[in-house]
């Protein structure tokens, strides 16, 4: 067996074998040795194997100030809850096809559901582009289910549709926002686009300041809607197939947990057309002020008509 077993050469830990137990029994039989695939399978388990999967465990994005921002994050965070301000993880869910085919995981029913036996786009009904807004300290979420692209537009206005129905409802008054994203996607942190989208739809219209800070890039399973809302939804629709926009809509609304979480959606069917990008006068409109801690991050941005004031986080120091 020794001549299929992989693994680190040096180490002791990591190694694996590529035959299943039938070949080896097999294998013991051709030597005149008769071991049953069940006792193999004891055996390996003595020798420390056993069946695994992969994990997703090695990092390929590497950056010396991860874990600073890491730290200036959860600074930017405690500054808002001292001061009783919304803070709110935002974020865009995988597309989902609409049709008649399979969900991975299982679900309780008498008999299987029938889905179509392969997943060809050209069968799909349409596609369900999911954009979620998770508040962190009311544990409610908001998802709006786009029909287009997921563009910057498409992000902004799925914030403002929550914030109109639900944000201002939650926190009158309320007049600086943080947002808490990942650094790709219709949210980059480079894209202009996101910017301009967020002054002109949120910050002029509702007289609002947001505060904005990325997760560094390959760190975005640690935004706070990955795993409170995302993942909750996941299980949710978990084995039943999404044979309509309805469908999607009504299990993201009927999600729940234990500690309280309440879900809203909605759904956008407008046109968000791809490469639409701001024009240099219209990025210079952009009321910007980027953070002295890694100023690609994090930025704060305000109203029109109002002065750039001092930031709060430059308190912090840079």
């Amino acid at each position: 067996m020794i001549y299929d077993t992989a693994g680190d050469p040096m180490g002791e830990d990591l190694h694996w074998t590529h035959r299943t137990t039938e070949k080896i029994s097999d294998h013991f039989a051709q030597a005149g040795i008769a071991v049953s695939p069940n006792t193999v399978g004891r055996l390996l388990k003595t020798q420390g194997y056993a069946l695994r999967v992969n994990h997703k465990k090695k990092c390929t994005v590497s950056n010396p100030d991860r874990n600073a921002q890491f730290e200036y994050i959860q600074h930017m965070r405690q500054q808002f809850e001292d001061t009783h301000q919304p803070i709110l993880s935002v974020d865009s869910k995988k597309k989902e096809m609409i049709g008649d085919f399979k969900s991975a995981g299982s679900a309780w029913s008498k008999e299987p559901i029938r889905v179509n036996d392969h997943d060809f786009k050209r069968d799909a009904k349409g596609f369900a582009r999911p954009h979620g807004v998770y508040d962190v300290t009311g544990n409610r979420g908001f998802v709006c289910v786009g029909v287009s692209h997921d563009t910057a537009a498409f992000a902004v206005d799925s914030i403002v549709r929550y914030w109109k129905d639900e944000g201002s409802l939650q926190y009158p008054g309320a007049a600086h926002l943080l947002f808490l994203s990942d650094s790709g996607g219709s949210n980059n942190y480079r894209h202009w686009g996101w910017k301009h989208n967020l002054q002109i739809k949120l910050c002029n219209p509702f007289d609002l300041t947001v505060t904005v800070c990325h997760y560094p890039p390959g760190a975005s399973k640690w935004d706070p809607i990955e795993h409170r809302l995302f993942g909750e939804i996941s299980k949710n629709l978990r084995g039943r197939p999404v044979d309509s926009y309805e469908t999607l809509l009504h299990y993201i609304a009927t999600t729940k947990t234990k500690t309280g979480l309440v879900v809203n959606s909605c759904l956008l069917d407008g046109d968000y057309p791809l490469k639409q990008r701001p024009t240099k006068e219209q990025i210079a409109d952009i009321n910007i002020e980027r953070h002295c801690v890694f100023p690609l991050w994090n930025y704060t941005l305000r109203p029109t008509h109002k002065k750039r004031e001092e930031s709060p986080a430059k308190e912090c120091g840079g």
